[in-house]
């Protein structure tokens, strides 16, 4: 096959994904100290998103280097999963950062380190059960007329993935509507105990309310243009138009390290304590509420 310059950056995107993310991965399976529901929660991202990488680099190298049919559908298959997976996650993590507050009382209790893994195992449970679908028969190699904009992914099962995309990022905006509400509850109350003044009060909840708008933004502006593309585009539509759709899409998992890991205070501190070569997994650290990740 000729070379594709779009596979190619692709492929680079996915470099990139799984450097990051990895770095992710090892920090918080090699610190004890990360084993609180959130940091398991940007666990489970960060491993998405490094599946995607690595399937990103994947499919680039058996379609150029060992094509075939079989490896094919493996390579869609794990990007399937681990798209899903990260999406998911990153809802897991929104329902986790508004029951932080909405239950603040409650939530460092055994009950969420249950919701947790229930919430992990759901994710990854739909997740795999999406990705095997191509797998186990429903492809369009051997009727190219049911083919979607990414093949061999059938019309029908990019339309299910595509709808389930829509219906987690209604209830994603619907949750950061709710924590808009809170957080602007508790500045108010905070801000009338403390008599503090007007201004200061303003100041914390427009950055607060800016902060969740840059989450809920980056994630649409990355997921939605390739999710409306897959509803309405079809197979004979130009390539063009796929990647330049869901290269976007890629780049969400590219700013997602850097949105929910590397912010984080304690995640920062392993990562300068290990580059001044002086690791120590027992260091000590403060604990946080998910809200403030």
């Amino acid at each position: 096959l000729a070379l594709n310059p779009w596979d190619v950056i692709l492929c680079v995107s996915g470099t990139i994904i799984s450097c990051e993310n990895a770095i992710v991965v090892v920090v918080i399976f090699y610190t004890p100290a990360f084993r609180a529901p959130m940091f398991l929660l940007i666990g489970s991202l960060a491993t998405a998103d490094l599946l995607a990488g690595l399937g990103l680099i994947l499919h680039f190298t058996f379609v150029y280097f060992i094509p075939s049919e079989a490896v094919s559908l493996l390579t869609v298959g794990l990007l399937v999963t681990s798209f899903t997976a990260s999406v998911s996650s990153l809802l897991t993590i929104t329902i986790d950062r508004y029951l932080s507050l909405y239950n603040a009382l409650t939530y460092y209790s055994e009950r969420t380190v249950t919701r947790t893994y229930i919430m992990l195992i759901l994710t990854w449970g739909a997740s795999i059960c999406y990705g095997l679908l191509p797998i186990m028969g429903w492809n369009c190699l051997k009727e190219p007329s049911t083919c979607s904009i990414v093949k061999p992914l059938t019309k029908n099962h990019l339309i299910i993935l595509s709808v389930s995309f829509f219906m987690v990022f209604a209830v994603m905006l619907q949750l950061y509507v709710q924590i808009c509400k809170i957080v602007c509850r508790h500045a108010h109350q905070i801000a009338v105990q403390r008599h503090f003044l007007a201004s200061s009060h303003y100041v914390t909840t427009r950055k607060g309310i800016a902060t969740l708008a840059v989450i809920l933004g980056t994630f649409a502006s990355c997921w939605l243009p390739f999710a409306i593309y897959c509803l309405l585009g079809d197979y004979s539509y130009p390539a063009l138009y796929t990647y330049v759709t869901l290269l976007p899409a890629t780049y969400n998992s590219m700013i997602n390290p850097v949105i929910y890991a590397f912010r984080n205070q304690e995640i920062q501190k392993v990562l300068w304590t290990v580059c001044c070569g002086c690791f120590s997994s027992t260091m000590p650290f403060r604990s946080r509420s998910p809200s403030d990740v």
